[in-house]
């Protein structure tokens, strides 16, 4: 097989990012931290807002839902997007969208993450035929927002 004259074949750059922590209150802030430190060096600030968002609300979900020592956040950023995923190696505790509770401001995590990441989900990790955790990840683009609520725009304008 030969490239057509003409045709040439631009390597994208990439870079992927890693921090391991322990599954306690304060691994939301890290995680912040964590994010914001690697969009500022890849020249990506213009994510860090959402990134910060996403990334708290992944993690505090891990803290409080899965029963696990430590959870890892991953990053990949490349020219077209940044790909942010929280693992855990709970496979018995999936993470399922709840409606928010009428007292305090739980059960809106998930799907904040939803509206403000152009994409979002969760895939299985396995190891051969084992599941052993997940990826809770969403996916983030300049200018390319997942499409959000003029409620929703109003309140991301006003931090």
């Amino acid at each position: 097989m030969s490239a057509s004259p003409g045709v040439v074949a631009v390597p994208v750059r990439q870079e992927s990012y890693k921090m391991v922590a322990p599954t306690s209150p304060a691994t939301a802030r890290l995680a912040r931290d964590f994010v914001t430190a690697a969009l500022v060096a890849a020249e990506r600030r213009l994510l860090i807002e959402d990134a910060r968002i996403c990334v708290s609300d992944a993690v505090a979900n891990v803290v409080r839902c899965a029963r696990v020592p430590e959870l890892s956040v991953e990053m990949t950023v490349d020219e077209e997007c940044v790909v942010v995923a929280v693992r855990d190696d709970d496979p018995a505790r999936p993470p399922w969208p709840r409606g928010p509770r009428t007292a305090g401001e739980g059960g809106r995590g998930l799907g904040l993450v939803r509206r403000l990441a152009h994409a979002s989900g969760v895939t299985w990790v396995w190891d051969g035929l084992d599941l052993v955790g997940k990826r809770v990840w969403f996916e983030l683009r300049e200018g390319g927002a997942a499409l959000v609520s003029p409620q929703m725009a109003e309140t991301r304008t006003r931090r």
